[in-house]
């Protein structure tokens, strides 16, 4: 049986997708996630498009998992891309998002526990119509709904211009600690949010050059964001990121 035959959550269609607002739980936006620029575009899109969703289809979307449906004219309008690459992105991401792991680690007394776990359980695709359906794992449920406490959200219009998914996963790191409007963050800890390559992971000088510093230039420019990067040291070792950021009041984002 089809996907399309399955109820799948109601959309809204009083807001445009890209005012909408993507959100998740602390844990999750500072865990790994596992995902690319074009795994990360179609769930962001998929989260906005959940977003405000009636009570009832939450409940039922924690029991057995949700469809969303997206369609290629929204994604190549939200992302600026043209409509072939955006069906081909929907259809190579969702493939791929079938195989790829989220993970969150949480403090129990004195263990420290990983939790990973599936993003989507299924996807189809309708090429005629240029859509995808991807269906949420009920797993990921407590991650993305019905969500009213330590959560991270933003409208998705704030992320969708980022070209690199080094800079939205920072983007999303931030937010999360929007209240403080500081995170200080061990270097190994960051590479793994970060999920850097290896090179990166070990050496903070290709760390720095590839993946904070064009992160932030990125954020500064496009987001409006004022961030400020001190480094914690070990001796002669950088050990720690200490990110104190808040919005450029003449910025045309909100953050």
């Amino acid at each position: 049986v089809g996907m399309g035959k399955e109820k799948r959550m109601k959309p809204r269609t009083d807001v445009a997708i890209p005012e909408r607002y993507v959100s998740m739980s602390n844990s999750l936006a500072r865990g790994a996630q596992g995902l690319n620029l074009s795994q990360k575009r179609i769930l962001a899109m998929a989260m906005a498009m959940t977003d405000s969703v009636p009570a009832k289809d939450l409940m039922d979307g924690q029991r057995n998992g949700w469809t969303v449906r997206l369609n290629a004219h929204d994604y190549a309008e939200t992302y600026d891309v043209d409509i072939h690459t955006a069906y081909d992105q929907l259809k190579s991401g969702a493939r791929s998002l079938l195989k790829t792991l989220w993970t969150t680690v949480r403090k129990e007394g004195r263990s420290m526990i990983t939790t990973q776990g599936q993003w989507l359980s299924l996807a189809e695709y309708r090429k005629d119509e240029a859509v995808v359906d991807i269906r949420f794992h009920e797993k990921v449920a407590p991650h993305l709904l019905g969500l009213r406490k330590q959560f991270t959200t933003y409208k998705l219009k704030q992320a969708s211009a980022l070209r690199s998914i080094y800079a939205w996963r920072l983007f999303e790191c931030l937010r999360s600690w929007k209240a403080k409007g500081r995170w200080i963050v061990d270097v190994e800890e960051f590479a793994k949010i970060m999920e850097a390559p290896p090179s990166c992971s070990k050496d903070f000088f290709n760390l720095n050059n590839r993946v904070i510093q064009p992160s932030l230039k990125e954020l500064r420019e496009k987001d409006n964001i004022e961030i400020t990067l001190d480094l914690v040291k070990g001796g002669r070792k950088v050990t720690g990121l200490c990110f104190t950021f808040r919005t450029n009041p003449q910025g045309r984002l909100n953050v």
